[in-house]
């Protein structure tokens, strides 16, 4: 169980009342899960129900995997999913108390139909609150819940300050649609925070580490083309001028992620309007800030075949000009060439080929055990005229240096015995920013030879990885630039067999191997692979890999070590280098998560952590994580670029989340706290007197006390739609409806399309098929085309839907392909999808809303003055026609009806129209079943139930 330091309990201390109900605004990486389940903890008792919302599958796990550490085993956190089972086991898993993760829309479906006891709820716990809008399911949950439950209460949490400043008053709208009056507010300089992580403060060493001279070319390169896209953004004359933030249109804000996302966000209302050329720019911010990224993070090669990719995805628009003007400037110029530069030279003009037949010869050398020819030290694999470099990632040769010099401070602490009583162990932690990072060094420590000059270390990884390259860009070469086949898709089954079983044999070899390797203390890497012998390899899979003449099977490592498939003979100084290897001097390699990382620091408790790339969120878990372990001695390596923007963006959102912090602090000093409304309805006359009948007494009105209510099918609780139409006072009722997604009326039937899924019914047909039922069983059928808020309302942007973009491609390559000029036709278009449909179905009307709000207000205009529907006719409505309609309604009872001779899909739903249940069709007599089957089926299905004779 993780430690709770002074800052923790205070916060639980605040917000552990259930009588009141608050937000927590938490810096990231300061324990918030610790939180969260400290606080479930409390309340874990089967006479309380307490719900959590808003989680991701994976913080369900670790917070049930922490719930079960602190104790919470009985039942502990149960998950209410899409495979829990029907409403009945949820209600019934409701009913027995305790801790539920639930997702938000099975949560709303159970509250509308009464399957969860609202009244009964103890509190609801939501994570994430910096994503909850009016349009957001939580709101909806939060309304529900209001509307019967008043004492129990609501707490949210969120560690993302930054995404609740942006806008007017992100703040107040957030906790209005909570229902909250309470924030709570701790940023990472809050004076408690401060005074605990400040108390013991780990040994930190800062590794400063400058890029190389190609390098900082590339990196400068690209930081002038990222302005020069910035600047022609900012002086674009189009429409995007008056809708973008030209203040964030700056170069720290550029490297982040959200960057793209925001810009893209700010001109999604006139994008339609917007020139290809503001377009292209937008792309091309998101392709440099990831070639930036890379630089920094992929080796040379990858970065030049990323670089590669770009040229060859570039080629000319419609117009002859170039798609990304970036890369017509010179900068562009430097960055492809110092790429390839970084990676080999050429004295030939033509671009280097790998010659196929010395490759071949080269891997039956290999496989074969013998030692390869080599002009010097050059390998015959290389093409002539190449010159290989192979520059080496600086933080490389610092990391292997930083492993060496822990590795004698272990030593130290070994020999002292006063440290063997002392917390934690000696395994090494090395954090990364992605799995690819991590999975590189780990094939740079394994490859390590530091009998080589520095900056070379990692030289057998780069030979390995130029071999792959060429072998690749020759087979691509070959085949005409098209992908080379995967290895499931080649022929040859027989060889493929003989190679796996042999590749599997050598992974675990090589995993054996791996398990007892130890870090090396002084002495060469090399010594004990160079007095290795080669192994003997069938005579059969080196006859069958020379005809095969798939040698990409054998790529990478595999060809190069393809000797040890068999066996590793016995070295006499294998001893003195490797050896089984004690757990505490292990090196861990990971990427950087979420709060899973403060249970990992926990369980591996390090002495040494190598951060590779920057963190400040697992900067603050360590400090956390040396305040939670008195005496536990801590180093922390810290390794960042120099003048980059790795360093850059470090220090920016650093400065983000304090700007972030103190906007909101200001906000909660001058908010005003919205009046809440009473969640419990009461109807006003208006309200009450909803029917007119012109008939009677000269259209006097007459009173209806039914409650207005729309019938929604289930899966249209994935839109926001349902939450809205349940603010303007109607009353949502789930079915699952076979025709239409909304019943407004015993005789309007809704069929609610976005545009992304107006085009793919239209592909797929299913939208004709859908306004025909329509068409058949509803007097007044619509289509509501429903456009999203925040984008153009317009049919122009039905471009940028990427189904409509496949389907004209595929029409455009038709043509392309030299179909006769009969065939040769453009895909229609939107409208004249419309229009013919229209014309197919003059019944069906159709009504275009610019936004989710337009559309609840369009239908409460038209329920206005018309009788309300029945849920269980607009549940039976086509029902006969489709025998998978209404799945969950009396299944049970359907199925056993099935099982029964007699009755089969198409007459069981004429069976269940005419019994109450499956006991009355049981106790009718031979007549009464045969009146509803007919004389045959009637007496087998009579037969059978009394008798047993089928």
């Amino acid at each position: 169980m993780s430690t709770l330091l002074p800052f923790h309990t205070k916060i639980i201390q605040e917000i552990h009342d259930p009588s009141t109900s608050e937000l927590v605004v938490l810096a990231r990486g300061l324990g918030l899960r610790r939180i969260i389940c400290t606080l479930l903890k409390i309340y874990d008792s089967p006479q309380n129900l307490v719900l959590l919302v808003n989680a991701t599958p994976e913080e369900e796990t670790e917070i049930g995997e922490e719930l079960g550490i602190m104790g919470c085993r009985k039942p502990g956190l149960r998950v209410v999913d899409y495979e829990t089972g029907t409403s009945k086991d949820r209600c019934n898993l409701y009913k027995n108390g305790g801790l539920i993760s639930v997702t938000s829309r099975i949560l709303v479906v159970d509250m509308l139909q009464n399957d969860i006891p609202i009244d009964l709820v103890t509190g609801i716990l939501v994570l994430h609150a910096e994503k909850v809008s009016p349009l957001h399911l939580v709101s909806f949950i939060t309304r529900l819940y209001r509307e019967k439950n008043d004492n129990g209460f609501l707490k949210a949490f969120t560690d993302q300050p930054e995404h609740i400043t942006s806008g007017l008053s992100p703040l107040k709208n957030v906790m209005k649609e909570l229902r909250l009056r309470k924030v709570h507010i701790w940023p990472r300089f809050h004076q408690d925070i401060k005074t605990v992580l400040e108390r013991k403060r780990a040994d930190v060493v800062e590794l400063s580490q400058h890029l190389t001279t190609s390098m900082e070319e590339i990196h400068s390169a690209i930081l002038q083309c990222m302005n020069t896209t910035l600047a022609e953004l900012r002086r674009s004359r189009t429409e995007a001028s008056s809708y973008l933030d030209l203040d964030m249109l700056a170069l720290p804000a550029a490297y982040f992620s959200s960057f793209d996302h925001i810009v893209r966000k700010q001109l999604d209302p006139v994008w339609n309007k917007v020139g290809s050329t503001t377009k292209a720019l937008v792309r091309d911010l998101g392709v440099l800030r990831r070639l930036v990224g890379y630089l920094l993070t992929y080796d040379p090669l990858q970065f030049h075949s990323f670089c590669e990719t770009l040229i060859a995805s570039n080629g000319t628009s419609a117009s002859g000009g170039a798609k990304s003007q970036w890369m017509l400037t010179d900068a562009a110029n430097i960055i492809f060439s110092v790429a390839k530069r970084r990676c080999f030279t050429s004295s030939v003009a033509s671009a280097p080929q790998l010659d196929d037949d010395d490759d071949a010869w080269q891997v039956l050398d290999e496989i074969q055990g013998e030692r390869p020819a080599t002009n010097g030290d050059r390998p015959r694999w290389i093409p002539r005229g190449m010159d290989p470099v192979l520059e080496e990632l600086p933080k490389w040769s610092l990391l292997a240096e930083v492993l060496e010099e822990i590795e004698g401070e272990i030593v130290k602490i070994e020999g002292n015995r006063a440290f063997n009583s002392a917390p934690g162990t000696n395994t090494t932690l090395v954090m990364c920013s992605s799995t690819t990072t991590c999975n590189l060094l780990s094939q740079f420590m394994d490859s390590l030879d530091q009998t080589r000059p520095k900056g070379e270390w990692g030289r057998k990884l780069m030979m390995k990885k130029l071999r792959t390259w060429l072998f690749w860009r020759s087979r691509a070469a070959k085949d005409g630039r098209t992908p080379a086949p995967s290895r499931n898709q080649r022929q040859g089954g027989d060889m493929d067999d003989i190679l796996d079983e042999a590749l599997k044999k050598k992974d675990r070899d090589k995993a054996d191997r791996k398990a007892s390797r130890r870090r090396i203390r002084g002495g060469a890497p090399g010594a004990a692979a160079s007095g290795r012998q080669p192994s003997e390899v069938p005579e059969a899979i080196t006859e069958d890999l020379w005809n095969y003449g798939e040698l990409n099977l054998l790529a990478d490592e595999d060809i190069m070590n393809l000797a040890d498939i068999t066996s590793l003979n016995h070295d006499p100084e294998f001893d003195t280098h490797y050896g089984l290897l004690p757990p505490p001097q292990t090196v861990v390699n990971r990427p950087y998560s979420d709060d899973t990382d403060d249970r990992m620091l926990d369980e591996i408790k390090p002495r040494f952590i190598v951060m590779f790339e920057p963190c400040m969120e697992f900067i603050r878990r360590v400090e956390v994580y040396k305040c939670s372990n008195p005496g536990l001695s801590v180093r922390v390596y810290h390794m960042v670029y120099a003048d980059s923007c790795e360093e850059h963006k470090y220090l920016a959102g650093i400065r983000r989340e304090k700007e972030s912090f103190e906007r909101l602090i200001r906000e909660r000093g001058s908010m005003l706290l919205p009046i809440l409304e009473d969640p419990k309805r009461t109807s006003s006359s208006d309200e009450i007197i909803k029917t007119i009948s012109t008939r009677v007494a000269g259209g006097r009105r007459e009173l209806n006390k039914d409650p207005s209510r729309v019938i929604v099918d289930m899966r249209e609780f994935r839109s926001t739609l349902p939450s809205l139409l349940h603010a303007t006072n109607l009353l949502v009722i789930p079915a699952t409806l076979t025709v239409g997604d909304y019943i407004l009326t015993p005789e309007i039937c809704v069929e609610r399309k976005s545009l992304a899924d107006l085009v793919s019914s239209f592909n797929s047909g299913r939208l004709y098929t859908q306004c025909e039922l329509m068409s058949v069983h509803y007097k007044n059928p619509v289509l509501l085309i429903e456009f999203e808020e925040d984008k153009a309302f317009s049919l122009e942007i039905v471009s940028d839907i990427k189904s409509y973009a496949k389907t004209n491609n595929r029409f455009s390559s038709k043509k392309a392909a030299g179909t006769p000029a009969e065939h040769d036709y453009a895909s229609p278009s939107i409208q004249s999808k419309i229009v013919l449909l229209t014309l197919t179905f003059p019944r069906v009307r159709i009504i275009w809303s610019s936004s989710p709000y337009a559309t609840a207000e369009i239908f409460k205009d038209l329920k206005m003055d018309r009788a309300e529907p029945d849920p269980a006719k607009a549940i039976a409505i086509g029902a006969e026609e489709d025998p998978d309609a209404g799945a969950g309604i009396n299944a049970a009872a359907e199925e056993l009806l099935r099982s029964l001779p007699g009755i089969t899909a198409k007459n069981v739903k004429y069976v269940m129209s005419k019994v109450r249940n499956v006991r009355e069709l049981c106790e009718m007599d031979l007549k009464q079943v045969q009146d509803i089957l007919g004389v045959a089926p009637g007496k087998a299905c009579y037969q059978f139930i009394h008798r047993g004779e089928r």
